[in-house]
């Protein structure tokens, strides 16, 4: 009967089992070992990379365990909280490469969430430069491609990106911190969530405390030391240093394990060289060592064998499905390019649209202005028409007028023909009045002032006449042509026939414009990609990412100069000291590794013991 079914109260039990993303819950049956439980998550989650994993619990005495498979779940002095048991599904061991060995990508998924948990919670010490660049592929993680559209100021300030004691050391903002994981988040465009997850995890395995399961010792002296398992063997630390191993011993040196109450003993493959011993505080805490040194050893022996059916078929399938993945990300990619193209175009030709309707509109401004223009002109050449009449009207008035000061200028001279010859008659009429009498004398003379007085009127309105006369005259003899016509001339309006905008330009260019219709030409997508192009890419992805390596580890060492002026003197940790020593001797994880293996196995045992 199989173990996973619910029963009726009293034959099963609640067992809540939590990933780092998620919550399961499930009824086993009281009978079901830890084998069962774990292989019933494995097969919710779609896990098969099963040997990394474990179920972590905490006992009734409040330590952490492990749960064991052939064992049953409730014999295992579970902690309950209201008859429900908890458990952790946790990496316990990890893989010495990690693009290599981790196929699934529900693999690769959970390990990142848990060294990220690790990096954050600084259980795992991450300088601060690298801190922000692993803060730009988990973003890159979560959020896709940097938009710069979408993107808004904070939006990365409520994530939880960076550890506290990063956050502490400087004297920065989250502003600050979120501009400069920005500047980098901007530069993963088109890594997918699993691409980022990857680059995620190469980054941190370089660090020095990644994949170290830390327990205090005790050597001979008493000397209070650190063991480390991990996926190559063990490492010793002294009390203030978990960053850099004092020796190591690795996995094909180790013969056998075995511990006696607090006494741990490592028996080497070098028959000369003595008992690796170490003393640990508690029985509980040997159980646990030696499951993991169990654990490990197992894993480093497997991955230097051939690979088994099942893992041959996994990785076949997980690499088809990464060149499917690929093939698919070329196309997209290549289906975005052309979409931003003809988004491109299509922004080019609706500005051009808009030009050409601004073109038009002033155009039909011009046009609009120029039949203003030409109204207007109209009803100028109707008011000088107008005006050409009047004054016609007033030359034939001042033709009557001329005509009338002529016949008044011939009464006129008649009239001085006549008073010519009064004037004879009084000079007779005076001589034979002088001649008759002298008592008539005082009115002879008299009368011949009078005389003189008329005479000088006379004169004068001779002078008159004979002046206007004169300009009357001259004034005939120049204006032969008509009056009418020549006034006529001089306000005529020189209007032409194609007076005004010539609306055929207009048309012409508006005829002649480009077709406005936004019409995207159709493309054909490549329906399968080079299958051995992409093989030699996969190939090349290892050289390719050491040149990585060399331009990040540039980028880091710019961060680190550009932040180390906004450092918090008294907030600087023992961790961040030594790896300050560590980076200006040029060593790193691997270095000192290489560094703590040097010697043979029974030096390096004595050198233990001498610590």
């Amino acid at each position: 009967m199989p173990p996973f079914r619910r029963k009726k109260s009293g034959k099963s039990f609640p067992v809540k089992v939590c990933t780092l993303d998620a919550e399961l819950e499930f009824n086993l049956e009281w009978r079901a070992t830890g084998r069962d439980l774990f292989e019933l998550v494995c097969r919710t989650i779609g896990l098969r990379e099963t040997w990394y994993f474990g179920l972590q619990y905490e006992d009734s005495k409040g330590f952490i365990s492990w749960l064991k498979l052939d064992k049953k779940v409730q014999d295992q002095s579970i902690q309950k909280n209201h008859q429900t048991a908890s458990f952790m599904f946790l990496a316990k061991f990890y893989p010495e490469e990690v693009a290599e060995e981790l196929v699934q990508e529900v693999t690769q998924h959970l390990f990142f969430l848990q060294v990220k948990q690790a990096i954050l919670s600084m259980d795992v010490y991450c300088p601060p430069e690298a801190s922000v660049l692993l803060a730009s592929y988990a973003v890159q993680a979560k959020f896709g491609d940097f938009d710069e559209d979408t993107y808004k100021p904070g939006m990365l300030a409520s994530e939880d990106l960076l550890p506290q004691r990063v956050i502490d050391q400087y004297q920065m903002t989250l502003e600050m911190w979120e501009e400069r994981i920005r500047v980098w988040y901007a530069d993963h465009r088109g890594m997918s969530r699993d691409e980022a997850e990857m680059e995620y995890l190469k980054i941190a395995q370089d660090l020095d405390m990644y994949g170290v399961n830390y327990f205090p010792i005790l050597n001979k002296k008493e000397t209070e030391l650190w063991l480390g398992v991990t996926s190559l063997g063990l490492n010793i630390y002294e009390k203030e240093n978990k960053l850099q191993p004092k020796t190591t011993f690795t996995w094909p040196e180790i013969r056998h394990i075995s511990f006696d109450d607090k006494k741990f003993i490592i028996k080497p493959v070098d028959k000369n060289a003595p008992n690796f011993v170490f003393f640990s505080q508690k029985v509980r805490m040997n159980k646990l060592i030696l499951d993991l040194c169990m654990g490990n050893h197992d894993l480093f022996m497997r991955r230097r064998k051939p690979d088994s059916m099942e893992l041959q078929q996994m990785k076949a399938a997980a690499k088809e499905e990464k060149q499917r993945r690929q093939v698919q990300r070329n196309r997209l990619a290549r289906e975005k390019q052309l979409r931003e193209e003809a988004e491109r175009e299509r922004a080019s030709m609706e500005q051009r649209l808009l030009q050409y309707q601004e073109e038009i509109r002033l155009a039909n401004e011009a046009l609009r202005r120029s039949e203003e223009s030409a109204d207007l002109l109209a009803e100028k050449s109707r008011v000088a028409e107008e005006e050409a009449r009047l004054l016609s009207q007033k030359a034939a008035e001042a033709e009557q007028e001329i005509t009338r000061l002529r016949l008044t200028a011939m009464r006129k001279d008649e009239e001085k023909v006549s008073l010519e010859r009064k004037t004879r008659e009084a000079e007779m009429l005076t001589a034979r009045l002088v001649e008759e009498s002298e008592k008539r004398a005082a009115e002879a003379n008299k009368l011949k002032d009078e005389l003189l007085k008329a005479r000088a009127a006379e004169k004068q309105a001779k002078e008159k006449l004979l002046d206007f006369l004169s300009r009357t005259t001259s004034y005939n003899g120049s204006n032969t042509v008509s009056p009418i016509s020549s006034v006529t001339a001089l306000y005529q309006p020189p209007l032409s026939p194609g007076y005004g905008p010539d609306l055929s330009i207009i048309d012409s260019e508006v005829s002649t414009s480009p077709d406005l219709n936004l019409n995207i030409t159709s493309y054909d997508l490549i329906a399968h990609a080079d299958a051995d192009q992409l093989s030699l890419e996969i190939e090349k992805e290892r050289i390719e990412y050491l040149e990585k390596s060399k331009h990040l580890q540039n980028q880091l060492r710019e961060l680190r100069s550009e932040i180390a002026v906004l450092k918090v003197g008294d907030k600087h940790s023992d961790y961040d000291q030594l790896h300050e020593e560590q980076v200006k001797l040029g060593e790193n994880k691997y270095s000192t590794l290489k560094k703590s293996k040097s010697g043979s196995t029974k030096s390096r045992v004595a050198f233990f013991e001498e610590l």
